[in-house]
């Protein structure tokens, strides 16, 4: 679950840098360790929540979308009692 909560941040971290990038100056050297930084979360994402015996398949729906699906995806992962 960890894991899942940092690859989202980095994600949704990842995906404003480049936009933010595209949409001002666009350095070649952000969009070169931005790209497979946000490629790499993204997959992670996917996997972490597949994953989650505690995830919904609303959550794992979620899980595919680009940017924030792993944000969404949290929101309907809701831990077992113990």
């Amino acid at each position: 679950m960890r894991t899942l909560r940092i690859a989202a941040a980095v994600e949704a971290a990842s995906l404003a840098a480049l936009l933010i990038n595209l949409a001002t100056i666009h350095t070649k050297a952000i969009t070169a360790l931005g790209g497979p930084v946000h490629g790499l979360c993204y997959l992670t994402v996917i996997v972490c929540t597949f994953m989650t015996p505690d995830a919904t398949p609303a959550a794992r729906r979620l899980a595919v979308i680009p940017g924030i699906g792993g944000l969404l995806a949290l929101r309907r992962i809701h831990p077992r009692e113990a």
